[in-house]
């Protein structure tokens, strides 16, 4: 039975199932390609969204006011740092913190030295991208020993010493933060995010600091480095054969130290941060752990590629649609791989720092109820199609770039878009691309609407088509995933910034932050 009620957290305006309706809302595949072509011809009886709250906005609004700095980018003089020169190299313990705990930066350097520790918050500040929150000068550093792959299936893990804790001051607000190690000559810098429970924030950013972590071939020289992907296999040779099936945290990210697509993310902060959204943060292990309760939150915002994903990630943000949280998919291939996360080797007292992913029936975890794969697979597990969360689901990597095709012109999401069927928003369409599989359907929807359909070249010029979903509930949820890697880069103020994707983008997050007026 499906009970309705109110969300106390926040004052919502719109009732939201229980959780015990997760399961029944959310894993029937009931929608089919005709339901979307139904409702997709001509969805404009939505009314018109409100703008979030001057006191929402007031928070992120005061923040970024503040002097800014992009010293976190790049420091006049220094060259970026690389896995043969390992000039300095470094990373943090955790890839979260709460104000007023401690966090710990271990680094490396090819020859003793002082080094230079900046830590920034990522924002909008006025155009810069960041702002200078602390800095502490001559914190000594060596040459660590080099850690050796403890067998084939599992990447490096370094014993590094701390080399500076820093206590986070209680009035450091939530943010993507970034800390810079410089020395005369190079600089590295490691991410991290501080999240703040309990703050209740209209919207909460979680970094896939899991998907960074599956991608992260340090140290890329060919030799000891592998990722989730690639590695030295036993003849010698770089290929997948060589991949991870473990990857751990306890290491620097290759070369300059700021993972893999972590521009998609940071995109999306200075945008959204400009914009004046009430934003706090939280990364893949917060959501796996709860540190964070995602149901106080009006809607959760999936900024970057989001590929990695554990069962209790997947569990915790099923159940918080169902009671009324939102979903805002900004990339493509979300949800794709079941990952665990386990405890490090060097210490096992240390949580969640080692990523798991087999990728084959090769997996240790078989038999223990945790073995990894496709979400869509059906074994060992019963298949989990992430597109019955999503709207949409994987379908390929995308040759150069295509632009997306407007379709459902009528739908909330292009409202003052100047936009009509057809329209062609160029290079959006890039890297990788969703599309909807009418096989698979989707979860119980009051619409699933498919607001683009743009054909695009896939790997040996085979032709697909692209789609950005929107799901609506009955509850008032909404679930958008844009299908894209391109959605955040239109985001930005560059070349390829659309200010249609932007005028779609403050439509579905006001439409989250306040719902239907």
């Amino acid at each position: 039975m499906v009970v309705y009620g109110r969300r106390a957290l926040l004052g919502l305006a719109v009732a939201g199932t229980g959780v015990g309706a997760a399961a029944a809302l959310l894993t029937r595949p009931t929608s089919t390609v005709a339901q979307v072509r139904d409702v997709a011809h001509d969805d404009d009886a939505a009314p018109a969204p409100r703008r979030p709250s001057a006191a929402g906005q007031a928070h992120v609004r005061e923040e970024n006011a503040r002097a800014g700095s992009d010293g976190w980018r790049h420091t006049r003089g220094l060259r970026p740092s690389d896995d043969i020169g390992h000039q300095v190299q470094g990373y943090a313990d955790a890839s979260s913190v709460a104000p007023g705990g401690t966090i710990s930066f271990h680094v490396s350097a090819r020859t003793d030295r002082e080094c230079r520790i900046e830590v920034y918050r990522l924002g909008h500040y006025g155009g810069r991208g960041g702002r200078l929150m602390q800095l502490r000068a001559g914190v000594p550093v060596a040459l660590r020993p080099a850690p050796a792959n403890p067998d084939r299936r599992r990447s490096v893990a370094c014993r590094w010493p701390a080399s500076w804790r820093l206590a986070v001051p209680r009035t450091w607000p939530s943010g993507l933060y970034v800390a810079v190690f410089a020395t005369g000559t190079h600089r590295a810098a490691a991410p991290f995010v501080v999240r703040d429970p309990q703050r209740a924030a209209a919207l909460c950013v979680v970094v896939p600091t899991a998907t960074y972590q599956a991608y992260n071939l340090w140290p890329d020289d060919r030799v000891r480095g592998r990722s989730l992907y690639r590695g030295v296999d036993a003849a010698g040779a770089f290929t997948p054969g060589g991949r991870a099936a473990y990857v751990s945290f306890d290491r620097p990210y290759r070369g300059e130290g700021l993972p893999f697509r972590f521009g998609d993310d940071v995109e999306f902060v200075r945008w959204g941060e400009e914009a004046g959204y009430d934003l706090a943060y939280a990364t893949s292990e917060d959501l796996h752990r709860g540190r964070v309760d995602v149901r106080r939150y009006r809607g959760l915002v999936f900024s970057g590629h989001d590929e990695y994903w554990t069962a209790p990630m997947r569990r915790r943000v099923e159940e918080a649609v169902a009671d009324g949280t939102s979903l805002a998919f900004l990339s493509a291939n979300n949800i794709y791989w079941h990952v665990r996360l386990v405890p490090a080797a060097v210490d096992a007292g240390r949580a969640d720092r080692v990523v798991g992913c087999a990728k084959s029936v090769d997996d240790p975890g078989r038999g223990h109820g945790a073995a990894t794969g496709k979400w869509r697979q059906a074994a060992p597990a019963p298949a989990e199609p992430e597109q019955r969360l999503t709207g949409t689901q994987y379908r390929s990597v995308v040759r150069g770039a295509a632009p997306l095709v407007v379709r459902a012109a009528r739908h909330w999401l292009w409202r003052d878009c100047g936009v009509r069927a057809g329209t062609r928003i160029p290079h959006v369409v890039v890297g990788e691309a969703d599309s909807f599989d009418e096989r698979v359907g989707v979860a119980r929807s009051a619409r699933h609407t498919l607001v683009s359909a743009s054909p695009y070249p896939g790997p040996s010029g085979r032709r697909w088509t692209q789609h950005t979903s929107v799901r609506e509930l009955a509850n008032g949820a909404v679930v958008f995933t844009a299908g894209t890697f391109g959605w955040t880069r239109a985001l930005g103020p560059g070349r390829f910034g659309d200010p249609r994707i932007q005028q779609a983008t403050r439509n579905l997050l006001d439409r989250i932050c306040l719902g239907p007026a």
